[in-house]
Formats: C-alpha cells, sequence, structure tokens
C-alpha cells in the first residue's frame, strides 16, 4: 500500500496538476467537514449540484472535481484504469488539504474509491457512501462468478456506444431516471456524457465491467453506506449493491424504492439527509 501523495502542482484556482501533467477541474463550495463527491461514468462535478449547494449551507465544505477526460479536465489519452484514477483521487485530496473526509461515490466511481483505499490507506479518508455503485463487486461472468454477465454483452453495449455515443445516450436516459422527470434534467444529463472523451468512455467501461473488486472490499476497514434504488436499470441492486454490502464488513445498505441509477436528483432530498447524517457521524466519532 502506497502512502505517498502524488506530487501535484496548483497553478489556476480550479486547477490541479497530476505528476503526469493532467488537469484536473474542481470545485469547493463551503467549508468544513470536507464532503468528497465522485462523479459517475461520462458524467462530472456538475451532477453534485443538488448535494454541494444544500449541504455546503449545512457546515460541510464540499469538493468535487472532474475526472480525466471529463468536463473541464484535460483529456490526455492515456490514464484510464483504476489505479491512475485513484492517484488522481489522492492528487485532489492532498492538494486540497482535505482531511477526515467522507467520500460519495457515484456509479463507476465505486470502484476508484475502493481501489484507493487499497493503495492509499485511511489517512484522509473516515468514510465512504456507494450510490447506486456499477462497479463493484465484480461485473463479469466467469467459473467462480456465475452470477456476472457475459462478457459479449458487454462488448456489444461498447461497440453500439462507440458508434453513436450521442444517439446511444439518449436512447438510454429514460429508464436512468423516473417517469415524469423533466425533458431539461434529462438534457442537462446528455450534455455532461457528451462532453466526455469518446475514449475515456470505451476504456472506463472496459475496466468496470472486467475489475474484480471483491477482494478489495472484503479488506474495507471504515464505515461504509451504500444507498442504491430497487429500480436501478443501470447497476441492478443484486448484481451490485447487495452483495457489494456483504462483502463489506458492517456495511449498511439503504434501499430507496422506486429508485433509478439517477438517484442525485430523483430523490435529491433523501439523499442529502441521509448523507448530511451519516458524514456528521464521523465528526461525532472525532470528539467522542
Amino acid at each position: 500500500m502506497s502512502t505517498t501523495t502524488p506530487l501535484v502542482m496548483k497553478t489556476d484556482p480550479n486547477l490541479i496538476r497530476t505528476r503526469d501533467d493532467v488537469a484536473l477541474f474542481y470545485r469547493e463550495w463551503g467549508c468544513g467537514q470536507p464532503l468528497v463527491f465522485l462523479a459517475g461514468w461520462t458524467l462530472n462535478s456538475e451532477m453534485w449540484a443538488y448535494q454541494m449547494q444544500p449541504l455546503s449551507q449545512q457546515g460541510f465544505r464540499c469538493i468535487a472535481y472532474d475526472r480525466r477526460g471529463h468536463g473541464r479536465s484535460s483529456d490526455p489519452g492515456k490514464g484510464y484504469d483504476f489505479d491512475t484514477l485513484a492517484d488522481d483521487l489522492a492528487a485532489v485530496l492532498g492538494t486540497l488539504d482535505a482531511r477526515r473526509a467522507t467520500v460519495v461515490a457515484h456509479s463507476f466511481a465505486s470502484g476508484e474509491i475502493v481501489r484507493y483505499l487499497t493503495r492509499y490507506g485511511t489517512e484522509r479518508v473516515v468514510r465512504i457512501a456507494f450510490l447506486a455503485p456499477a462497479a463493484i463487486p465484480f461485473l463479469l461472468k466467469t467459473p467462480d462468478h456465475p452470477e456476472g454477465i457475459d462478457g459479449a454483452i458487454f462488448d456489444q453495449l461498447r461497440l453500439a456506444f462507440a458508434q453513436d455515443f450521442p444517439g446511444w445516450a439518449e436512447a438510454n436516459a429514460k429508464p436512468y431516471f423516473v417517469p415524469g422527470t423533466p425533458r431539461a434534467v434529462i438534457d442537462w444529463t446528455l450534455r455532461m456524457m457528451t462532453q466526455t472523451s469518446l475514449q475515456a468512455a470505451v476504456e472506463l467501461s472496459r475496466i468496470q465491467t472486467s475489475t474484480d473488486f471483491r477482494d478489495e472490499l472484503s479488506r474495507i476497514q471504515i464505515p461504509t453506506l451504500i444507498i442504491h434504488g430497487d429500480s436501478d436499470a443501470s447497476a441492478p441492486l443484486e448484481l451490485t449493491g447487495q452483495p457489494a454490502a456483504a462483502l463489506i464488513p458492517g456495511a449498511r445498505l439503504h434501499i430507496y424504492a422506486g429508485g433509478p441509477h439517477g438517484l442525485y436528483f430523483t430523490h435529491q432530498k433523501q439523499l442529502n439527509r441521509d448523507l448530511a447524517q451519516f458524514a456528521a457521524t464521523a465528526e461525532a466519532d472525532k470528539s467522542a
């Protein structure tokens, strides 16, 4: 396990440069206990507006950043593996000197925070909340994981969006939310997705569907909350949230009735309340 924060240079008020010279755009609202938000696949820090705005008013220091190849960060053409992405997170936490942070990871980002803990430990992170996790514990069907999904299905999926990513995203947008979600919200999400490098979209999909996190999950030793909707079409509860909760010692699983993958918008009030309560417990532990 590495405990050394990667060398970084902060040359712009809202940019952090990593050791391999990638510029990561970040947002930082409020002050107090750090809440660090990691965006889902092909999304960026903008997705967290409806968490960061109210929670920053409640005494939390809310931090979110655009993953490499996403949003307003660099498109370096490399580094789309979980080790590098974990190093990027370490660069953000180290440069901003975030301590005793609660990390909230949506969808794909569940793998990023798990790999970060494996590589860097818990010096800066004291709690993790997985929101609709889509990378853990293991998605691929193998002889020792027969409940997974056949790899050919993932290959077909990647072929489809590699040929027409905007069209694929549009076709899959409605199940991501709930019936009656405003069209403007769907368009907002599609805009974020289509700002992402196609190379990043393809490569991140590849590692998400092929990386086995089962052993790493069993070694997590900090309080963990998993929030998952029972109507999630992107990351079915029985394939991701439930088995992940079973593997992580002491993990708590909160199931949102009727919840889709886009819980950060559709269930924002309930989610914000649960995140605030979970993160506040870290401060209570500190003062105990």
